[in-house]
């Protein structure tokens, strides 16, 4: 149940909604770990007065910021591909509705029906 002081998402009402709040866990998750490994290399580095020898000469640094965040997208990434798959789903819907928004009105079309409209 929702107050207001709830921080976390609603308790889920089917499947696909628990599958979207634990996909919604691994992402921030993995943004918290992101954004704590760069504070503290930030703060390392602010506080460090020593001097690396071999600084300019970076190819091995140059290769792993270039692979890391490719891995971490592929870490979003299947979770995600998996769930949009789950939500592509089609189902046999028992009626059709058609919602319209108007400036200053709605209108509906119910189709399955001989089209009626209001």
């Amino acid at each position: 149940m929702s107050t207001w002081k709830t921080i976390l998402l609603q308790d889920s009402a089917s499947p696909l909604m628990e599958q979207l709040s634990f996909f919604h866990d691994h992402t921030l998750m993995i943004l918290l770990i992101i954004t704590v490994m760069v504070s503290q290399l930030m703060i390392t580095l602010f506080f460090n007065k020593f001097n690396h020898r071999y600084l300019l000469e970076g190819q091995l640094i140059e290769i792993i910021w270039t692979i890391l965040p490719a891995i971490t997208l592929i870490f979003i990434a299947i979770p995600s591909l998996r769930l949009i798959y789950i939500l592509d789903e089609m189902n046999n819907p028992s009626i059709t509705v058609k919602t319209i928004g108007h400036q200053w009105y709605w209108s509906y079309e119910y189709s399955d029906f001989k089209s009626i409209e209001f």
